[in-house]
């Protein structure tokens, strides 16, 4: 990796010997090999990642403050995927595409009410998940489109729940938010899924009209546009688009 790039991924397990060993690297830019004597000098750009609240840890001594400081001098915050709605559908279509050939199936497409469930699920398992659905879905699709009922069951099944249920499986949904590893921001979360519901409801009734969605709801169209941007949400997909 000398004049490379390292990347470390889950950074937040690693055990307190690792993390001192890693400490010693990049402060003295140089590394022994496993069982070697030789001090060897390396100049590596370290990139590291973790799904954990490493400032948590720090406050638990669970991982060391000075490790911290050497590893955040430039961080990004990564929102997990069902707080990107726009990236739901960039993804389904690139696995579809990496997939499709492999798995010998012809799928060009995906249909707006498939593509209505992937959006909507909680998605624990954030980028990962979503690539498994989508592998199993093709494996299950017939044609060129991939339907909602290519979807496993347990994932459309819990949607189709939620369509009849006011609350959305509100129990179940902040069950899951609270069994992350640092749980955070539950709040926003839940109110940010409860006014994506309500949008997806409010098209549906008008047809995907927004001029009428935007009266009903009680907010300019500028508004109600800005939101459907934010949520990944085309109106199209539930109709018209008269706006």
């Amino acid at each position: 990796a000398d004049g490379g790039t390292l990347f470390l991924d889950e950074v937040g397990d690693m055990s307190p010997m690792t993390q001192s060993k890693l400490l010693r690297v990049l402060q003295e830019r140089t590394l022994q090999r496993v069982g070697g004597e030789e001090v060897i000098r390396v100049d590596v750009r370290v990139i590291a990642a973790t799904n954990h609240n490493l400032e948590a840890l720090v406050s638990r001594g669970q991982f060391r403050t000075d490790l911290f400081f050497r590893l955040r001098d430039y961080m990004i915050h990564l929102p997990p995927l069902r707080e990107r709605g726009d990236d739901i559908r960039l993804l389904t279509e690139y696995f579809i595409r990496r997939h499709n050939t492999a798995l010998g199936r012809n799928v060009t497409q995906i249909s707006p009410a498939a593509l209505e469930i992937l959006s909507r699920a909680p998605w624990p398992g954030n980028v990962r998940e979503l690539e498994s659905v989508i592998k199993q879905s093709l494996l299950s699709a017939a044609g060129s489109v991939l339907t909602p009922e290519c979807l496993p069951a347990s994932l459309g099944g819990a949607v189709l729940q939620r369509d009849t249920d006011p609350t959305f499986q509100l129990r179940p949904f902040v069950s899951q938010l609270l069994q992350e590893p640092q749980p955070r921001d539950i709040y926003t979360k839940v109110l940010s899924q409860t006014e994506r519901e309500l949008f997806r409801m409010v098209l549906r009734h008008t047809g995907g009209n927004q001029l009428q969605a935007a009266g009903i709801l009680g907010i300019s169209r500028v508004t109600l546009r800005s939101k459907l941007r934010s949520y990944g949400i085309i109106a199209a997909d539930f109709g018209s688009s008269i706006d």
